[in-house]
């Protein structure tokens, strides 16, 4: 498998993965360059800064996985750090794009496979569901923290400031959307360890509609989607996040409409 040998404590980023970073790098250089479009320069930096925040969503979930038992994951290439063994390109990868494109709105796609009867307890197998969504919080800290110090200022750097509250910003609703105790997200299986057994074969039949309902409730059900970006703009002023840069982050990112 890509990626997958020895290294430090069982982790050997992939090469794809540093190939991801290194269009990262390029995509913030690309925001402060002079002669870059500001729509292209928001695009490829938020797009490569979204797709590693995928691939280091699904990373985190195996790490504590593979920390708490399931040695598993160390065989599925899970800790290469490669996005192509995490699902498939569309789900994974795509999709989320599509959706960052259509709504601003952060939807990781990408899911491994845990042996949870190989993990320690309930407790383990509920923080490998929270590792996931905390690792967006912190890639949103990160991205907050230049903007809000004045690291990275409007006034200096207006391009790179407006990106960098954006990507903060859809971490925030992947968080937010991840943590909601639905059944398929990490919301829920942070609670599933410890609910009756009853309970889990009366939700199994629905299991599978569930993305689906809560897509239609976000696009279709205008109370649903009021709730949500309350609830998103609640967080996002917690932490410190300017809107309106990261709004304007969201018409440069669809810089084909210019």
């Amino acid at each position: 498998m890509p990626g997958v040998g020895p290294g430090v404590d069982g982790i050997r980023p992939s090469p794809v993965f540093w190939g991801v970073v290194a269009l990262t790098v390029f995509g913030l250089w690309l925001t402060t360059a002079d002669f870059a479009s500001p729509g292209v320069a928001v695009f490829t930096f938020v797009a490569m800064g979204w797709l590693l925040s995928l691939i280091l969503h699904e990373f985190s979930h195996a790490f504590v996985a593979w920390r708490g038992g399931d040695h598993s994951v160390v065989a599925r290439g899970y800790l290469s750090l490669d996005p192509r063994l995490y699902t498939d390109p569309f789900t994974s990868l795509l999709f989320p794009l599509l959706l960052v494109a259509m709504g601003g709105i952060g939807l990781p796609g990408g899911a491994v496979w845990i042996d949870r009867s190989a993990l320690r307890s309930p407790r383990t197998a509920s923080l490998v569901s929270l590792a996931g969504p905390l690792s967006n919080l912190v890639f949103a800290v990160c991205c907050v923290v230049p903007v809000s110090t004045g690291l990275v200022s409007f006034e200096g750097s207006p391009v790179l400031a407006i990106s960098l509250s954006f990507l903060a910003f859809l971490q925030i609703t992947a968080f937010v959307i991840n943590m909601l105790p639905i059944p398929g997200l990490d919301g829920f299986g942070a609670l599933e360890p410890f609910l009756p057994r009853e309970v889990l074969v009366t939700i199994a039949p629905i299991r599978r509609y569930s993305m689906f309902a809560l897509f239609i409730g976000l696009w279709f059900i205008q109370p649903v989607n009021d709730a949500f970006w309350n609830l998103v703009l609640n967080v996002v002023d917690l932490f410190g996040i300017d809107p309106a840069l990261a709004l304007e982050g969201f018409r440069l990112f669809r810089f084909w409409e210019a």
